[in-house]
């Protein structure tokens, strides 16, 4: 069978900035990326559908037998042996969401689903056997999901990256760790003077990470290959660093995709940060209002405030974005992609994509090219460089979101 992960054109408005520069499934939840997770589950290769811009980059490849998986769908193994039960021609439904379809067509973005024949999940114990049911799938339809359901797919893919293998001996004789079966160390990891408690939950620390002196991180917790923990930080539980991730002061519930430092003291609670981005020393957010309602977030569907149903919500920073030292950023902010935020107060609870500036004294459009000048100078430090694909997806995001605003 070939395996698609498709991009659903609500639910991927609805979890902008991220879906700005990648399909659904590129989304980190957990330790891994929701593609990964069905890439390890399926034991082979998947390819997306998504919009056309982003499409060179993230490849779409159609056979005669065509699985097409919503990428927002986390994999379980129920899950999986239902969609295998779907006959050529069906799509599989839950509460109105499609699942996944099979069919020998090579669909094109948006799906259509109207021509499929509809299987029910909740209906499908009248014509599977009862032992295929299994747990309710997790969907990632909104921006709070990420961190929300972050705890709970570490502790997924935890036995998903493990299985079988052998973590590495941590020898620090001044690392304390509580509960040592639910923690697995990757070669080449260096851990000092640590306090690591996985009572509650596992944790992953991946090839090459460092995790610094002082350090105290409670499970569940995942630390990326190459990623840093600096000296005295403060990892909470429900707390993913993506692969090169730097992190320092207090973060807790809350994921750093990939590449991106928040390296300094400085609270980050609640909130999701994309690929390539730097919050300056002394970067804090707010993740709860002094009044304890209803946190609004904005709206790439509805392009105004909405109330996100959640007491807690921090901070969605989409990829390469940077704020300077000691910014502020208020409950439930959203920041677009390649925008840099300084300067004093609260910055804005929506910053599109593409600003220079910050809310005391106010916000220009920010150059292309000295935004693509900033981003290899910033990537130039990890040997690496924007390809040509990187560019033209970036320019189409400058293009379209610049002239909104």
């Amino acid at each position: 069978m070939n395996y698609i992960a498709f991009d659903d054109a609500q639910i991927r408005n609805q979890l902008k900035p991220f879906t700005f520069t990648k399909p659904v499934a590129g989304i980190r939840c957990g330790i891994l990326t929701i593609g990964q997770k069905w890439e390890k589950t399926l034991e082979t290769t998947i390819s997306y559908l998504t919009e056309n811009y982003l499409q060179e980059k993230f490849t779409h490849i159609s056979t005669n037998d065509n699985i097409y998986i919503n990428g927002s769908v986390c994999p379980n193994s129920s899950i999986l042996r239902l969609i295998h039960h779907l006959k050529d021609g069906e799509k599989l439904i839950n509460q109105g969401i499609v699942l996944a379809i099979r069919t020998s067509q090579t669909l094109t973005f948006p799906i259509d689903y109207t021509s499929f024949n509809t299987v029910e999940l909740l209906d499908v114990q009248s014509t599977i056997a009862q032992n295929l049911l299994g747990p309710q799938p997790t969907i990632i339809q909104n921006l709070p999901d990420i961190y929300l359901k972050n705890g709970d797919q570490i502790k997924a893919d935890f036995p998903l990256i493990t299985k079988g293998r052998q973590s590495q001996t941590i020898t620090d004789p001044f690392t304390r760790i509580y509960a040592p079966e639910n923690v697995f160390v990757e070669a080449g990891a260096s851990i000092k003077a640590v306090i690591i408690n996985a009572e509650n939950g596992p944790v992953y620390i991946g090839k090459n990470a460092t995790i610094q002196e002082g350090a105290i991180i409670i499970g569940p917790f995942s630390a990326d290959e190459g990623s840093i923990v600096a000296w005295g930080a403060k990892m909470r539980a429900n707390t993913t660093l993506g692969p090169f991730c730097r992190a320092g002061g207090e973060v807790g519930n809350s994921i750093l995709s990939a590449y991106s430092n928040k390296a300094h003291d400085g609270f980050l609670g609640n909130s999701v940060i994309g690929e390539w981005c730097n919050l300056g020393a002394n970067t804090n957010n707010s993740n709860l209002k002094n009044d304890y309602s209803d946190v609004k977030l904005y709206s790439y569907v509805t392009n105004r405030l909405e109330k996100s149903g959640e007491l807690f919500c921090g901070l969605f920073m989409g990829d390469y974005t940077k704020a300077g030292i000691s910014t502020m950023f208020n409950t439930g902010t959203v920041a677009g992609v390649c925008s840099n935020i300084f300067g004093a107060g609260f910055q804005d609870k929506h910053i599109p994509s593409f600003k220079w500036g910050g809310v005391d004294s106010g916000y220009a459009l920010y150059r292309f090219d000295k935004a693509m000048q900033v981003i290899n100078e910033t990537m130039k430090r990890r040997d690496k460089q924007l390809s040509g694909t990187d560019l033209q997806i970036l320019q189409y995001i400058h293009d379209t979101e610049s002239s909104i605003w």
